[in-house]
């Protein structure tokens, strides 16, 4: 948690505010690097965005609008960011009469909104891997509603409904480090895999409707799953 976020945001307009001092987020990659792992950090300011890059950190989740010093960092330093719209997405399109944001709330987390698209964007076109999350825990995020997060990234940063899907799969892997495990159907990785009745190809919503899942080669048919009706029913709202 390099930066504070939406709820704890003193003015309208800035959020994001940087808690953690550089000279603690070198520390903390050092000694995570020594040890051989990497390091994601939560960062919704570009103040936030460059410590971080600057001190050794390797996937921004979250992410802010990046000047061109950020993008230098971002592909000096091999990071990535990993775009959450999900988290942000009630905070900033919800009636603040279903989400209790105040109006500070629901216009900073409008500002987080827009910096993650924006640095999604900006990375895409220079060539910065970019891997999707959804920051599960937060409100109005479920544990089975991935695909609204591919949906989101399909439709606020523009890319196709193929190249969503894979940067939530290969991609996602990559960044992970586990690509030669899996996140591709390739002879030799594990089969970990989901079966739709519709072609996501053609509409990212075929991936709500999961007739089978397949985990390290294990068979899950008709997956029950408990769902969350009120939730669900909000999320819809959003016009995506």
């Amino acid at each position: 948690m390099i930066t504070g976020g939406v709820l704890d945001a003193k003015k309208k307009g800035e959020p994001g505010e940087l808690k953690m001092p550089p000279e603690y987020v070198r520390a903390a990659c050092g000694e995570a690097h020594r040890l051989g792992l990497p390091v994601a950090a939560h960062v919704e300011s570009p103040e936030g965005v460059r410590v971080a890059l600057e001190n050794g950190v390797d996937t921004i989740e979250h992410g802010a609008k990046p000047d061109e010093e950020i993008l230098r960092l971002f592909r000096e330093r091999g990071a990535a960011q990993v775009a959450t719209l999900s988290a942000a997405v009630p905070y900033a399109r919800f009636d603040r009469s279903v989400s209790k944001a105040t109006e500070m709330e629901q216009y900073n987390g409008d500002v987080v909104l827009e910096g993650i698209i924006e640095c999604a964007k900006a990375c895409l076109a220079a060539g910065i891997p970019v891997g999707l999350g959804t920051d599960t825990g937060c409100p109005y995020i479920t544990h089975y509603d991935m695909w609204r997060e591919v949906r989101y990234f399909h439709t606020f940063c523009g890319v196709s409904n193929a190249f969503a899907l894979h940067t939530a799969t290969l991609g996602n892997a990559k960044i992970a480090g586990i690509d030669g495990l899996t996140g591709s159907l390739t002879p030799g990785k594990s089969a970990d895999l989901i079966v739709t009745a519709g072609n996501p190809l053609e509409d990212l919503e075929a991936l709500r409707h999961v007739s089978m899942v397949t985990m390290r080669g294990k068979l899950f048919r008709d997956p029950k799953v408990k769902k969350m009706p009120d939730c669900e029913r909000e999320l819809d709202k959003v016009s995506c």
